[in-house]
């Protein structure tokens, strides 16, 4: 009989995509020969044998799990097609998975978390193969603070949500928390305030601004204050504490906090598909 070695076991599951178990015992059956134990999991009818590396799972959704209001985790769980994200089974994975990433803010550290006593990338292989598509947790963040909330949008009706942000306050505020969370989904701001914008970013934006008004023949003179002008529109674009906010675009996000006399000191905005 030969010896059926873990680096056999991988090789298989990464090429089919089938549950360790199952290719486990097809290279048993076929004498750890790999052609025949591919074989052996089309004629068991097993779901995922094709293979899957380098195939994109740029579906899925966004979902959130709170305790309370002091601590909020949001992750992205991808598959491959909307018809699969769109599956009860798809669906309960996603909670299960969320229920026990809590805390978390590495997908690599997901790593050791366990789903009903089983580890997580067992869990998702064996989805892999059930589903018939690549499964895969994106990213994962956590906020633990003064006031966590979240919002999740569905960007079609017939789906789950598929955009979700969560935002950490320093004080209690739901419908503050609420509004600039629906702010932040529509749009989508890089940075909290222009502090955290890197010295790179805006010496670029800068060079890009000076290179663009000497294209359009704008006086030397008056270049300083043009480029200012544009830099500024850049962080009013890209900042939220400055960016227009979307109820009333007679004030800023940042005005808005202040009036409520809260500070948001961070937020995440994950979409599905995107960076």
């Amino acid at each position: 009989m030969a010896s059926i070695t873990a680096a056999d076991i991988k090789k298989l599951r990464e090429a089919t995509g089938a549950g360790m178990t199952d290719c486990k015992k097809a290279l048993v059956e076929a004498d750890g020969d790999y052609g025949k134990a591919v074989e052996q999991l089309r004629i068991k009818g097993l779901k995922g044998v094709a293979k899957r590396e380098g195939r994109a799972a740029s579906n899925g959704l966004v979902i959130a799990k709170l305790d309370g209001t002091s601590k909020g985790t949001l992750l992205e769980l991808n598959c491959e097609t909307d018809f699969v994200a769109k599956s009860p089974k798809f669906t309960e994975l996603a909670q299960s998975v969320v229920d026990a990433a809590f805390g978390s803010n590495d997908v690599t550290s997901l790593q050791s978390v366990s789903v009903a006593g089983r580890p997580l990338n067992e869990v998702l292989d064996d989805a892999n193969a059930s589903l018939g598509e690549k499964i895969e947790v994106r990213r994962v963040a956590t906020f633990e603070g003064a006031y966590v909330a979240s919002y999740l949008h569905r960007t079609n009706p017939d789906l789950p949500p598929q955009l979700g942000v969560l935002v950490e306050l320093s004080g209690e505020d739901p419908e503050v928390a609420k509004d600039v969370a629906q702010h932040i989904a529509a749009f989508a701001p890089t940075y909290v305030s222009r502090h955290e914008v890197p010295e790179d970013v805006v010496g670029k934006e800068r060079e890009i601004a000076e290179a663009t008004a000497k294209e359009e023949g704008k006086p030397e003179a008056a270049l300083p204050k043009i480029v200012e002008g544009r830099v500024n529109g850049f962080f009013k674009e890209s900042v939220l504490l400055e960016q227009a906010f979307a109820k009333d675009n007679k004030k800023t996000v940042g005005k808005v906090l202040d009036e409520a006399g809260v500070q948001l000191t961070g937020f995440v905005r994950f979409k599905v598909g995107q960076a």
